[in-house]
């Protein structure tokens, strides 16, 4: 959306008319929808978000309408930008973010470490920029479906500055009106004590510190409890458990553990300020490595993403149906089965559950599962539950006893008869969860009474493709012990077998596991990639080292003939690139759109690589898309280093690409690169070239308003009274576009 022709805090009061006909609804919310709209005049992607007054307090849209406008103001990085209002529909029109809410994102696929600490990093600076504003702005409102996602999986906060703490609201009301919104996980417990302070800055540090534990976790705060317990549990001091943090964890995790405990402290004064949270996430950050963001794409790069984000799997998270809401009558509570086992009374649970509960409670045998307790199981397994029970999902109890590592309930299950090969909804199996969590000792029992080693879930991956994806070497070992030799390099539907998810992953030993025995390193994924084109691109040199030793293709192109030499020269993999070549591979070899290697490094900047590709022979004067050469990549993305290396490697300062007939000078002046400009003069680039329009790269100086740029040029022989094809000299380019400067400085 950055391409929008508008100037920031710009506020437009849009008509249904401005937008295309196609509205496509891409959420439901309690107050309202959120469509996926275009814009007539921008042709860009937007979000219209309306709301139902019958279900909002009669002036929540009128204070809507008075905030947007300030709100428009906000303009970060990390902060989901409004456009305006649609008075029509009443909505309001917000950036589009094509990957949806952080909550759906935690339900539907788990994220590997430091996907988690990026996207915990990346809200804290959002919300310390909100908090940073004369006066802070703050959120009241932050949760994780209020945490938008972009193209690349980076965060931005949606839907602040819409709550508000009126004076002379009442506490109650202020409380009721979030417990409605479906935030009663959030709201900090001063909000229902007698704390008499009105909702500050500490409310939002609060609920982030819910939010980091739901991004840790992927698991939902107090699931299955009322808001009853809720409120009685948190005003008490309780928090979502930090057992539900998978064991499996960096150590900078502990870290992480500390910051969230400081910011949900029950001492509202004690919880940090987001400032001093920012700079902790940074040294985390840096320990880590977190990629940064994307660059957006240009030239031969338009289009070019990798098919495999931090994301690991196509997972959906299980979460129980909600335990009802529990009278407030204290003897009520004590009889109510579910609010013993949410209690984790289970000695008086097990005394007071009878057969009639079983019968009544289609999932109390999950609840009693989901407790932990294997006596509790036992008993109500004894009263006659049904041990392959399913939820409306088709959740099993065993599967809920997997995703939680619960292996002597597993067990006891699976003597009761629990079916090791049934599936849920989409199909899958309980050893599909247990090899994701990298559980081998489930994955044993499970093996051993009968689970299938190849079945599918309904996008084609088999547990073998889980583990190898997520690096669990112990499990695949397991895994390939029952499947037999063609099963090891089936593709899921996207063509991915298991030697690709090791290798883009940068799992050495089970990538040679794998080739040990028979996966082929040839095999092509729906795109045409193979396991080399990904191991080059994510930067895992021992990986690539491993498969050019397995008789690989080095110079397979994928679908846009990318080999993978150019995606290590694009993502600036020098050693890699080093590797490559050594082993064969064509230093020109070119994509579709006829980039070489070489063409992709001086894109993207990459130095280093420029240097390594031309001292193993690549061309430095390849013609590309319309005779685009390395050199005029480099000048238009304003690299003076890769410019320097390139014309120190003999590339042509003079030759012009064929459309349009623009040298590089020419590229480097519209680009306002000046010390590109100077290592061009100085390798006698010609600065009274003419492109196809005769301009020279005097003109196109004279027209960005660049004062350095046309004295070097005046200095260095530049003839000012040329002219244009239309008749029109540097002097007459600077009058029309107001360069007062530039005027005055030809008139001289």
């Amino acid at each position: 959306m950055d391409c929008l022709d508008r100037s920031p805090g710009q506020f437009s009061n849009f008509k249904k008319d401005d937008f295309e006909a196609d509205w496509i609804k891409v959420a439901e919310c309690r107050y309202g929808q959120v469509y996926q709209v275009k814009l007539k005049v921008w042709r860009v992607k937007c979000a219209l978000k309306s709301f139902d007054t019958t279900l909002c307090a009669d002036n929540f849209y009128r204070r809507i309408i008075d905030e947007a406008s300030n709100i428009a103001k906000v303009n970060f990085k990390y902060i989901a930008s409004i456009y305006g209002m649609c008075s029509d529909a009443t909505a309001v029109v917000m950036e589009y973010l094509s990957n949806g809410s952080l909550n759906n994102l935690l339900a539907s696929h788990t994220l590997m470490w430091p996907k988690k600490f990026q996207m915990i990093h990346e809200a804290s600076i959002g919300m310390n920029f909100l908090h940073s504003m004369k006066p802070p702005l703050l959120h009241l409102n932050l949760k994780t479906s209020n945490i938008l996602l972009d193209d690349h999986l980076h965060v931005k906060i949606s839907d602040f500055g819409l709550i508000h703490f009126e004076e002379g609201i009442s506490k109650k009301l202020f409380m009721e009106n979030l417990t409605a919104r479906g935030n009663i996980s959030y709201i900090p417990p001063e909000i229902f004590t007698q704390c008499p302070d009105p909702p500050g800055s500490t409310f939002d540090v609060y609920s982030f510190g819910i939010v980091i534990w739901e991004i840790l976790t992927q698991q939902k705060p107090y699931a299955g409890c009322s808001v009853t317990t809720v409120l009685l549990q948190v005003s008490q001091g309780k928090r979502p458990s930090e057992e539900m943090i998978p064991e499996q964890k960096p150590n900078e995790c502990d870290q992480m553990i500390s910051i969230m405990k400081q910011c949900w402290d029950q001492d509202h004064r004690k919880r940090p300020l987001f400032s001093d949270t920012v700079r902790k996430m940074e040294a985390l950050s840096e320990v880590l490595k977190i990629p940064g963001p994307i660059q957006c794409h240009k030239n031969g790069d338009e289009g070019q993403k990798s098919n495999y984000p931090w994301l690991v799997s196509p997972i959906h998270k299980i979460t129980l149906p909600e335990m009802p809401d529990l009278p407030s009558d204290d003897q009520h509570d004590k009889d109510n089965i579910l609010s013993l086992l949410s209690k984790k009374d289970f000695g008086t649970f097990r005394q007071s559950v009878k057969s009639e509960h079983v019968y009544e409670q289609r999932s109390l045998l999950h609840y009693t599962v989901a407790s932990r307790d294997a006596e509790s199981v036992e008993h109500v397994l004894n009263l006659g539950a049904e041990v392959n029970c399913m939820t409306a999902r088709g959740y099993t109890p065993l599967i809920i006893a997997v995703l939680h590592r619960l292996h002597d309930i597993v067990s006891l299950l699976l003597e009761h008869g629990a079916v090791a090969t049934q599936g849920d909804e989409d199909q899958w199996t309980p050893l599909h969860f247990a090899a994701q969590n990298g559980d081998d000792r489930t994955v044993r029992l499970l093996l051993d009474k009968g689970a299938v080693a190849d079945a599918r879930e309904k996008a084609g991956w088999m547990p073998l493709h889980l583990a190898c994806q997520n690096g669990h070497e112990t499990v695949v070992r397991l895994l390939l012990s029952r499947l037999s030799e063609e099963a090891v390099g089936e593709p899921e539907e996207q063509g991915r077998t298991p030697l690709h998810l090791a290798s883009a992953y940068g799992h050495l030993n089970i990538a040679k596991l794998l080739l040990s025995q028979g996966a082929d390193p040839n095999a092509t994924d729906c795109s045409l990639s193979t396991a080399l084109h990904l191991s080059a691109e994510e930067g895992h040199n021992r990986v690539v080292r491993q498969l050019l030793k397995s008789e690989v293709n080095i110079d397979s192109a994928d679908s846009r003939g990318y080999t993978p030499l150019h995606l290590a020269a694009l993502k600036g993999h020098t050693g890699i690139c080093r590797q490559l070549l050594s082993n064969g591979a064509s230093p020109d070899s070119r994509t579709l759109q006829g980039w070489t290697p070489m063409h992709l490094a001086a894109l993207r900047g990459h130095d280093a690589t420029v240097v390594q590709l031309e001292s193993q022979g690549g061309s430095v004067n390849a013609g590309g898309e319309n005779g685009w050469t390395p050199l005029h990549l480099a000048c238009h993305q304003s690299e003076p280093e890769v410019v320097a290396r390139l014309l120190a490697a003999k590339a042509d300062p003079n030759v012009s690409e064929d459309s349009e007939g623009w040298m590089p000078l020419h590229v480097a002046c519209t680009s306002v690169s000046f010390p590109s400009v100077l290592h061009l003069i100085s390798h006698h680039a010609d600065v009274n070239a003419l492109n196809s329009g005769k301009a020279t790269p005097l003109h196109l100086a004279a027209q960005r308003g660049s004062m350095p740029i046309v004295k070097a040029l005046l200095l260095n022989g530049a003839d000012k009274t040329l002219q244009d094809s239309s008749g029109t000299t540097a002097l007459n380019v600077a009058q029309r576009c107001e360069k007062c400067e530039i005027v005055q400085l030809l008139e001289e």
